[in-house]
């Protein structure tokens, strides 16, 4: 199905984008102007034409519309937005498996890139990706053609979640920077499972326990590398902005890895964190768990203004944090020519007439393609015609401009 699916996409060279348009599509290293989902939760197909400009997606609760962020998503590495099990996507009554294509254009040109699982998989850790038709060694082909950051009404607790959640938001930010970064954090996750089965299982092989130590350190050390620079390119770019309608953030890593690359070279500390792990193996085993490393890091967040922590704002003072955050990282890689997707799913709902101007604003200003969804299409009516707009409900997509 996934082969089918990718065959069928054609490519046009003329995107239709508005001619007001132009300027600011020149701005953008790539866009999606063609979007397929197969079998892909409520769609038992659907095919969307897009020409660079923002996507407006509005419909009743329930019609659709973040499974095709999710479709979107899911064109970079991981799990996507919902971070769900592969099995769990497929459309009720399908065929069981499921697709998502796209044509993504570039400034080398258009490229075809698809994904899914086909009929009959069962419980997979692993999806197919093609690009231009042919079978790609991995998801993490698709970090260097796409670029997927995105903010779900779930994320709206991530200054009151767990660590891990803000860890994998930070990285989602980091990919965008290092492509590679999701390689490095998956291996270092491999390594941890393995030398924690091992204590788990009593089997103290020094050689063994060793192997996998050193490929800790190795991923574990680069893995807090690219987000100790990925952090101070977003201070800066925070401490660059002119005043917007999104509160400044002041941003910290928590880690022993990220403390000690502040004072030693990365060899160094690769080193050191051999020996640690080496020398912990008791205690983790009585732990059940490796109680050290880059896998227990914390993004911290302080509102600068109030000098107050993230946790301890309110909730529409957490939000526009966070889009805040987005903002920067969105203004980074855009002058790097490789702004990202942004994937906002509600965003609108729960800003007020002015926030909502000024998240428009940017997006339009930095040349993003942006999918934002929402129930009300009144709420994205400052667009106007710098924005394609759809109508979703049951399980069809109907444009509207």
């Amino acid at each position: 199905m996934l082969a089918r699916t990718g065959e069928k996409l054609a490519i046009s060279g003329d995107t239709g984008a508005p001619a007001s348009f132009g300027a600011k599509a020149s701005l953008r290293a790539s866009w999606l102007s063609r979007l397929v989902v197969t079998d892909f939760r409520s769609y038992a197909r659907s095919e969307i034409a897009l020409d660079g400009r923002p996507v407006v997606l509005t419909g009743e609760n329930g019609a659709g519309k973040t499974n095709l962020l999710e479709a979107v998503s899911l064109l970079s590495p991981g799990r996507g937005l919902r971070g769900a099990a592969y099995t769990e996507i497929a459309r009720d009554n399908g065929a069981g498996g499921w697709a998502v294509a796209a044509t993504v254009e570039t400034v080398d040109g258009p490229v075809r890139i698809g994904t899914g699982i086909e009929p009959g998989a069962e419980a997979t850790r692993s999806r197919a990706v093609r690009i231009d038709g042919a079978p790609a060694s991995g998801v993490g082909a698709l970090a260097a053609l796409v670029r997927v950051v995105w903010l779900t009404p779930a994320m709206d607790r991530l200054f009151l979640e767990s660590a891990g959640e803000r860890r994998r938001f930070l990285d989602r930010l980091v990919m965008g920077f290092d492509p590679a970064h999701g390689t490095r954090a998956n291996a270092y996750e491999r390594a941890l499972r393995e030398r924690n089965k091992l204590l788990a299982d009593e089997i103290m092989d020094d050689a063994w326990l060793g192997g996998l130590e050193e490929q800790m350190a190795e991923h574990g050390v680069a893995v807090a590398a690219a987000r100790v620079e990925t952090l101070a390119r977003l201070r800066g770019a925070i401490d660059a902005a002119s005043e917007t309608h999104f509160p400044r953030a002041d941003l910290a890593l928590e880690g022993t890895l990220e403390d000690a690359l502040a004072a030693k070279p990365a060899v160094d500390v690769e080193d050191e964190f051999i020996r640690r792990l080496a020398a912990s193996r008791t205690r983790d085993a009585a732990a059940g768990r490796t109680l050290e490393g880059p896998h227990r890091s914390d993004l911290l967040v302080r509102h600068r203004a109030k000098d107050r922590e993230a946790r301890l704002c309110s909730t529409g003072e957490q939000k526009a944090l966070l889009i805040g955050i987005v903002l920067a990282n969105a203004r980074l890689l855009a002058a790097r020519g490789a702004p990202p997707l942004l994937l906002l799913d509600e965003i609108a709902a729960h800003l007020d007439e002015e926030r909502r101007r000024a998240l428009f604003d940017e997006i339009v200003s930095l040349g993003l393609q942006a999918f934002m969804t929402g129930t009300d299409p009144v709420l994205f009516e400052a667009l106007g015609a710098g924005a394609q707009s759809f109508d979703v409900r049951r399980g069809a997509v109907t444009p509207l401009n």
